[in-house]
């Protein structure tokens, strides 16, 4: 269902918005480009709702500027921005029908009853609904009301469609199902969408960008792998993927632990604090014999060994650095083999995949 309209670019500068002394937006400048999909990603309390619930004018700022298409939106009322909204509650009306639901903004915006038809249809369609129409929303399960939910929102071609938490309610295997599902749908609408989550793997399977929102303030924007490989901070290091970490002294832009030089091919960011190494379980490769002189050496003396299904952790215990995890895939380990409880191990962890991260941003 590709939309007529042309999607529109969002520029915020400068957004302020405060409940007494707590911050929940503090001072938020952030450019999404048309057609982007763009996340807010972030824990509970971080701002990144409140950063949504701006977008959709359903909370003024207290400053800043917000433009959708280089037009100026701070006092333009929720119901004339133009915007398709899906809520993690989906919010549909339980007496009305499949097709009634979804035809409901077209009915609000005085379209004749045989186009609110059609283009019910063809949203319903669109989110692989078709022949539901009829249907009253109690009798789907939760993987096609939201499928509503997004046909409602898309049905008359909003140039900007925010979802906040949309699959939370799901379980574990629907929501990764909807995921793809979402992905894919994005890419056939011509539209920009800001998305809201908590679940880092949600946002770095959908997301053109990630904006890691923390404290009212955006820690950093990139896109799905470099904001995994390329942290800024050790906020976003941790928040992003299955980490541990380990405190590094940083001078004359050379990194040490205990009194060891570390390797890094990327530049050490300065900020507030001090710094950490960021160490990916499945990065780090078992050698045998010695650890490779190009490679960092974390090598030490096998803790525990503990089988999670499609991987094993093995937790190794490193004389300056404390547990290291290492994962090994299930069918490599049967392979290979593993090795045992207290047998000394080495473990290289190569300058590419050295991440060193200050504990705050400048």
């Amino acid at each position: 269902m590709p939309s007529n309209a042309q999607s529109l670019p969002i520029d915020i500068s400068n957004l302020c918005k405060a409940y007494g002394s707590v911050k929940a937006l503090d001072d938020v400048s952030l450019n999404i480009a048309a057609g982007e999909f763009l996340t807010l990603l972030g824990p509970s309390g971080s701002g990144k709702t409140t950063l949504l619930m701006a977008l959709a004018g359903f909370v003024r700022p207290d400053g800043g500027s917000l433009r959708f298409g280089g037009e100026e939106m701070i006092a333009t009322p929720p119901h004339k921005r133009g915007l398709g909204m899906v809520f993690q509650s989906y919010a549909l009306f339980p007496f009305m029908t499949v097709a009634e639901n979804v035809a409901y903004p077209l009915k609000i915006r005085g379209v004749s009853k045989a186009d609110q038809k059609t283009q019910a249809e063809r949203a319903l369609d669109t989110v692989q609904l078709g022949g539901y129409g009829d249907r009253r929303i109690t009798q789907l399960s939760g993987g096609q009301r939201q499928r509503v939910a997004l046909a409602r929102a898309m049905v008359f071609e909003p140039q900007i469609i925010l979802m906040d938490e949309p699959l939370s309610a799901l379980d574990k295997k629907l929501r990764e199902h909807m995921q793809i599902e979402l992905k894919a749908l994005h890419e056939k609408l011509d539209a920009t969408v800001v998305y809201v989550t908590h679940d880092q793997r949600e946002a770095l399977t959908m997301s053109d960008r990630i904006a890691v929102v923390n404290h009212g303030r955006i820690e950093q924007v990139e896109t799905p792998e470099r904001l995994y490989r390329q942290p800024h901070s050790f906020f976003v290091a941790d928040f992003i993927g299955e980490s541990i970490s380990a405190p590094v002294k940083v001078a004359n832009d050379a990194a040490q632990l205990g009194g060891r030089l570390l390797k890094s091919n990327s530049p050490i960011a300065q900020g507030r604090g001090g710094h950490r190494l960021v160490i990916r379980p499945e990065l780090l490769e078992v050698t045998v014999g010695a650890v490779p002189e190009t490679a960092n050496d974390l090598s030490g003396r096998v803790k525990d060994i503990i089988y999670q299904g499609d991987s094993v952790l093995v937790i190794v215990q490193h004389d300056s650095a404390g547990e290291i995890n290492l994962r090994v895939p299930a069918n490599r380990a049967g392979q290979t083999g593993l090795p045992s409880k207290g047998e000394q191990i080495g473990l290289a962890l190569h300058p590419e995949d050295t991440i060193i991260v200050p504990e705050h941003v400048a």
